[in-house]
């Protein structure tokens, strides 16, 4: 989820390209979700509503919600799902006092700062016995990000680009379970690889990570250095990533959720 105090960059066209393989992880956690009848939910850092869609197909009956601060997204997801209901909020001054049985959020909180304190906030607006199901990308050492930060590093746009490489610092599983495990009934955390087949070589990759990782490198130039960043990355991104007989290319996905 983007903060409300940035221009909004995201968008819901570039996310959608590779819809289906970032539904993967979202079934998944959709499926260790205990509750079996609620009647509301929240997906925070909905984006274009995928996610929130797959949530109200598992409660059908259930009062859903899908929050983001991109207004880009929200009208992407209220065009698509328009049956369920979307708001523009950014979840670090959300003032609602509502509370519901379920909140999803799915490769959302890894773009939001103080974890210390957003988890056990999460957890104050849960019914008692409701459910908190979290899912975030863990990913920054794979050669796709680390080449990020190399072709930042290296080029003309080093000076733009010193706050970009500076990201929220991943925590542990460890680090999260000795957070909450004092705060709830149950915990459970597992880490998943998904081994994504992208069509289309290095391009392709570049144009996953176009929707998600390379927004703080691109949103920080202009478009004449976005066009000699995301040349540099690509060509790099081939050598990392040799391609398969039929052209398509691996991506390792790595994600960890609770």
């Amino acid at each position: 989820m983007t903060s409300s105090s940035k221009i909004d960059t995201w968008s819901a066209t570039q996310y959608t390209k590779f819809e289906a393989e970032r539904n993967r992880p979202i079934y998944d956690l959709l499926n260790r979700i205990p509750n079996t009848t609620i009647k509301t939910a929240a997906d925070i850092g909905c984006g274009p509503g995928n996610s929130t869609a797959l949530l109200k197909a598992k409660y059908p009956d259930a009062d859903v919600t899908g929050i983001d601060s991109s207004a880009d997204m929200i009208a992407a997801a209220r065009k698509r799902f328009p049956d369920v209901n979307f708001e523009i909020a950014d979840i670090n001054h959300s003032e609602t006092n509502d509370r519901f049985y379920v909140i999803l959020a799915n490769a959302s909180l890894q773009w939001v700062p103080d974890h210390d304190l957003l988890f056990p906030s999460l957890l104050n607006k849960l019914t008692p016995g409701g459910s908190l199901a979290v899912q975030m990308p863990d990913n920054f050492d794979e050669p796709a990000h680390r080449l990020m930060r190399e072709v930042a590093a290296s080029g003309p746009w080093v000076e733009k680009l010193t706050d970009a490489t500076n990201r929220i610092a991943r925590q542990s599983p460890q680090w999260y379970y000795e957070l909450l495990h004092s705060q709830v009934s149950n915990i459970d955390i597992w880490r998943t690889t998904y081994f994504h087949l992208l069509e289309g070589g290095a391009h392709s990759i570049v144009e996953w990570f176009k929707g998600t990782g390379l927004r703080p490198y691109l949103d920080a130039l202009d478009k004449t250095e976005q066009k000699g960043f995301l040349a540099d990355y690509e060509s790099a991104v081939a050598d990392a990533y040799p391609q398969l007989k039929s052209g398509a290319v691996l991506l390792h996905f790595h994600a960890y959720s609770l």
